[in-house]
């Protein structure tokens, strides 16, 4: 069969009677067509005055193109690389897709849904997911501001995908073999001060503990700060050891709040995260932080655009 020219197409639709729907799938497939150049123009803007991936240097000069992409030469260990060095999305394929992914990215799509959408294999879509996701995601504050919220949430730990199980099996949505917090949860600690600005950190299985608040909350809480949390011994401890002013909330005496006092900003996040995961049908434990970051991307409403 002869395939048709873009003026005999564009003369067919124009011809036939669309609904609605046809429209707006049409629309959809038009939105989704991006031309390749279009994102490797971003990706060199993107890089423009980067050092030198290998040793930080800056001194550089141009060595050619390749896949499209301008690459250079360090003049102080004569290496060569491209602005993909060094980053997540290096030696990723498909770069006429990437943008139309991204969108799937910030619409929170399931990877069979983004394959769809984006023309790509499903291992693909998952693979562009732990890629992208966490890539933007680095993107933290640097220090939270006044008054701190931090409130840890757990989940049963999740072996999904792993080809050797290092316990019995259990079908999807079971329950731990004990009540309680135990070494079958994983533990995600997430820190927001008043102005909205996040922190998580995966801290791996149990309760939090001490040393985990220090290593993950002492740089990034200001000295002169008010620390807000449940009444667990180990922040009592953390805030005692590091001189940092604290203020407990006994939520298990029905206590939520004391004025200003609360931790309802945190415990709203971590209520909107558990709902949004559910889409995902499942999350393998040790993808959790990735997924706690793109949430808090999400939530911070930095990036509107896959362009952004």
């Amino acid at each position: 069969m002869q395939s048709l020219s873009f003026d005999e197409l564009f003369a067919c639709l124009s011809a036939a009677p669309l609904s609605s729907t046809d429209l707006a799938r049409l629309r959809e497939w038009v939105d989704s067509i991006r031309d390749p150049a279009e994102c490797l123009a971003l990706i060199e803007a993107a890089a423009v005055g980067r050092p030198c991936p290998h040793c930080a240097c800056a001194r550089l000069h141009r060595f050619g193109f390749a896949s499209g992409l301008q690459r250079f030469r360090c003049l102080a260990c004569h290496r060569s690389f491209n602005a993909l060095t060094g980053t997540p999305l290096a030696r990723l394929r498909k770069r006429e897709c990437w943008l139309p992914y991204i969108q799937c990215l910030l619409e929170s799509r399931t990877v069979r849904d983004a394959a769809r959408a984006t023309g790509v294999h499903r291992t693909t879509s998952f693979r562009w997911r732990h890629r992208f996701a966490p890539g933007a995601a680095r993107h933290r504050p640097a220090i939270l501001s006044a008054i701190v919220e931090a409130d840890e949430t757990y989940r049963l730990e999740s072996q999904k995908g792993s080809r050797s199980l290092t316990r019995p099996p259990r079908k999807r949505g079971g329950v731990a073999r004990r009540r309680g917090i135990k070494r079958e949860h994983d533990c995600l600690l997430v820190a927001r001060d008043r102005s909205g600005a996040t922190l998580d950190f995966h801290t791996g299985r149990g309760p939090v503990t001490a040393p985990q608040l220090r290593s993950c909350l002492q740089p990034v809480l200001p000295h002169d700060g008010l620390l807000i949390s449940d009444g667990a011994a180990a922040y009592v401890r953390f805030a005692a050891d590091a001189g940092i002013t604290h203020e407990p909330v006994n939520v298990r005496a029905g206590r939520r709040a004391r004025g200003a006092i609360h931790i309802q900003n945190v415990n709203g996040w971590h209520s909107r995260f558990k709902g949004w995961l559910v889409r995902f049908k499942g999350v393998a434990s040790r993808y959790l932080a990735n997924y706690s970051g793109w949430r808090r991307l999400l939530d911070a409403q930095a990036l509107r655009t896959p362009a952004q």
